[in-house]
């Protein structure tokens, strides 16, 4: 059960920004891209194309109006294809070498909770060692701005509903909530020995939805592990039925509420000396997962047969946030509601039912 939403970030307003993007060519990296370049920024994507696909970067370049999307197919674990891609991108000012990269915005990871339970190996050897290799070869190359995409999940099974960012992180139900727990944990760590870095942590509230256009959606290769992409394969045709996961939870009608958000974008700031920086990035509106069935049901037109099943590993009965601190501090807010995200999920994959 996840939503989509971007968030950007933008050291000086009307600043020109050269961004590097890990993870760029999947869901929410790619709606990125498309807001970086609206507010004058440029990027460069770096994704190993194992749950993406290059085909959105050609589609986010049609959608922009430039040639191409600057891309290296490379894993964020390979050290030396970080460190070319940081040399290539180096520039020269007052006759010195320095490096490109005004900031890192880091998407790239594996992010299914499911999943994760099952291959909790893979899990912390992806996105820890990826992120641990990244932060390395940044420093050393003197990039010291990252915005990290972390998730809900670090709370675990919250002790205050709404989550405001001052809720204590609690005990994880997941491999996948634990890797963003302890990498939120290693950046924290790392701006404080060294206040040169700026580190923002956006803690997403599951994302969903599409752009408007229907050019570019979420399009995860296998059977999907997100709740809205799983109804829209059903919607297509692709898949027999839904499986809604537990129907006896503590909520109002036993399926577990999620706050989700709008694959929209919002530029963030983030000061020269913001220093360490937290964000919950949601509506503050929990929907069940038979709300968004409901929703997208009555939205569209589209029937939606769905199986009542056991409750699955790792997920907990209710999550959504209270996004005051977005709204204040940055400026952000919600756009859209419930039946936006369903409409533009579904236009999405009706006109591109195979995906890319």
């Amino acid at each position: 059960m996840f939503k989509f939403f971007v968030v950007l970030l933008q050291a000086e307003k009307n600043k020109h920004m050269n961004i590097l993007v890990t993870g760029g060519a999947g869901f929410i990296g790619s709606h990125t891209l498309i807001e970086l370049y609206k507010a004058g920024h440029t990027a460069l994507v770096v994704d190993n194309l194992y749950n993406s696909n290059r085909e959105a970067l050609r589609r986010v370049a049609e959608l922009i109006g430039i040639p191409e999307v600057p891309f290296v197919q490379a894993d964020i674990r390979d050290r030396d294809a970080l460190e070319k891609i940081f040399v290539q991108n180096s520039k020269i000012v007052n006759g010195k070498i320095v490096n490109g990269f005004d900031a890192c915005i880091h998407f790239a990871g594996l992010k299914a909770v499911g999943e994760s339970v099952a291959k909790p190996l893979e899990y912390y050897e992806n996105n820890m060692n990826g992120s641990f290799v990244l932060l390395d070869v940044m420093r050393w190359h003197g990039c010291k701005n990252i915005i990290f995409s972390s998730s809900a999940t670090v709370y675990g099974d919250p002790a205050v509903i709404p989550i405001t960012e001052d809720c204590p992180k609690g005990q994880c139900t997941n491999p996948y909530g634990q890797t963003k727990s302890m990498l939120e944990q290693v950046m924290t760590d790392l701006q404080k020995a060294d206040p040169e870095w700026n580190v923002v942590l956006l803690r997403y509230f599951n994302p969903i939805g599409a752009h408007a256009s229907g050019r570019i959606g979420e399009n995860p290769n296998g059977i999907p592990n997100n709740l809205m992409p799983y109804i829209t394969q059903v919607a297509v045709g692709k898949r027999e039925r839904l499986g809604v996961f537990g129907n006896d939870y503590p909520t109002p009608d036993g399926t577990g509420v999620r706050d989700y958000i709008h694959v929209v974008a919002a530029l963030q700031a983030i000061e020269r000396n913001a220093g360490l920086a937290i964000y919950n990035i949601g509506t503050g509106q929990g929907y069940s997962v038979l709300d968004v069935v409901k929703t997208f049901i009555r939205v569209n037109g589209v029937d939606i047969p769905y199986q009542i099943m056991p409750r699955r590993a790792g997920d907990i009965a209710t999550c959504y946030c209270d996004p005051a601190k977005a709204a204040k501090e940055l400026g952000w807010k919600a756009q859209f509601g419930l039946e936006e995200m369903c409409r533009d999920a579904w236009n999405w994959q009706k006109n591109n039912p195979n995906g890319y």
